[in-house]
């Protein structure tokens, strides 16, 4: 370690270096790589911010500064000061004339940091999540998922949305006990919340519009690319909103998301690797088809031998025909009037015809699968309480959610979606479990 009489230049961070180029910096980071050539040292340095390469020319520090930067190992801990100099050919534009060095925590030698940048399984790499979210790209996307969950809440309190939180903790499955966590809740069963809508109907009768934003747990038993078992929801509820107003919000919503990843992070996602022209297609407008559309489409693919399964009508959508019927469009496509029979008891009839839900599931391009679901929800205490008793449902666990129809019942819609979704379709990702710091999965719960 070398130790300096001087003043340490003024404190700043990777992200914005560029504020002093032709000065001196100090950064307090992390070495994520090294290479030497000669008499030359070039450390990569990173700080959560972003990583810069230093230059190290021997002549040009003292032997002691030298010889500590040459001997640190992978993931040691520092606080390095140079000067900053432009360089159109570095990836963050900047490069540091190490100066001085400060070593925290050097990263001892008989026990290495166990992520080196070959290759690793994706089996290490969960194993090692801990660890694994600090490489450039992973960290990255966590730094988009930060902006998308900030971007997300922003739209909605800049619209007079009030947000209230839900229980995480509820008394009845209210949609079947198959995909709920149950908990012991002094010696009662309880479950796991699958998502926060019931309980924001209620905050949206008292406050108007409003929002929930918190954690929710499926115990579906999928291995696919899109599910976790927890992941983050946010959910918005409108009084005296119809279907048409559901869509526009959604479709703004999104937007207003996909505008401020471009407007911030457009160097994030090149480390991702993400092809930004087809995230600046996202303008409101969406298109808009109906269920039947959607069919015709899907047997019109199937006549022309595009895709192999032909659909059959009545049916929700799998994945494969989310994934074609989205292939058609240059941005997310809204998918409404489903048939009432699949989708959830809660869902106000279409009253051209009872047989479809007002319902919309907003669809994201390439192949990325539905991130919103919502609907226009039953306003009719008769209707919601017949709903209830034929999708055979404990009515007393429904008792409070019939009095929002008894007292002061209004058309009003809401909808969800998934953050963990959002992410993997904005950054590009092929699976969810990297698009949340800790992934929790069917076969994984450590660390």
């Amino acid at each position: 370690m070398s130790e300096t009489t001087t003043q340490k230049p003024p404190l700043t961070t990777i992200a914005r270096i560029g504020e002093h180029e032709g000065g001196s910096v100090t950064l307090q980071g992390w070495l994520y790589n090294l290479r030497e050539s000669g008499k030359l040292l070039f450390p990569i340095f990173r700080d959560g911010t972003g990583t810069i390469q230093g230059i190290v020319p021997k002549a040009a520090v003292t032997p002691e500064v030298f010889e500590t930067i040459k001997s640190l190992t992978h993931e040691s801990s520092l606080v390095v000061s140079g000067k900053v100099r432009a360089d159109a050919r570095a990836p963050s534009g900047y490069e540091l004339d190490v100066e001085n060095i400060e070593v925290v925590q050097r990263v001892p030698d008989e026990e290495p940091y166990p992520i080196s940048l070959k290759e690793h399984g994706v089996d290490f790499l969960m194993e090692h999540r801990h660890l694994w979210v600090r490489t450039p790209r992973q960290s990255a996307i966590l730094r988009v998922r930060a902006t998308i969950m900030r971007a997300a809440a922003e739209f909605f309190d800049e619209a007079g949305f009030v947000r209230t939180d839900p229980p995480i903790l509820t008394p009845a499955a209210c949609e079947g006990t198959s995909t709920l966590f149950p908990v012991d809740y002094f010696g009662e069963e309880a479950y796991l919340t699958q998502s926060g809508q019931l309980y924001i109907e209620s905050t949206a009768m008292a406050l108007g519009k409003v929002y929930s934003f918190g954690p929710t747990f499926r115990a579906e038993k999928s291995k696919t690319r899109r599910h976790l078992t927890e992941f983050w929801m946010i959910e918005p509820e409108v009084a005296f909103c119809d279907l048409d107003g559901l869509m526009e919000l959604a479709e703004n919503f999104i937007a207003h998301i996909v505008s401020r990843v471009l407007q911030r992070h457009r160097a994030d996602l090149k480390v991702i690797g993400r092809d930004v022209t087809k995230l600046e297609s996202v303008t409101a407008p969406f298109p808009k088809i109906s269920y039947d559309e959607a069919v015709r489409m899907l047997d019109e693919a199937f006549a022309k031998g595009l895709i192999e399964n032909k659909f059959e009508y009545g049916n929700d959508f799998g994945s494969p025909d989310e994934t074609y019927i989205s292939s058609q469009f240059d941005r997310p496509v809204m998918v409404h009037r489903y048939p009432a029979a699949v989708k959830a008891f809660y869902m106000e009839p279409d009253p051209v015809d009872a047989k479809f839900a007002l319902c919309v599931d907003v669809l994201a391009p390439e192949g990325y699968g539905e991130i919103i679901g919502g609907s226009q929800r039953i306003a009719s205490y008769d209707l919601l309480k017949s709903r209830i008793e034929q999708h055979g449902l404990p009515l007393d666990a429904f008792k409070w959610y019939l009095d929002l129809r008894r007292y002061g019942g209004v058309p009003h819609a809401g909808f969800g979606m998934g953050i963990e979704r959002a992410v993997a379709w904005i950054c590009g990702l092929d699976h969810v479990r990297e698009t949340i710091p800790f992934a929790r999965t069917l076969n994984r719960i450590y660390p």
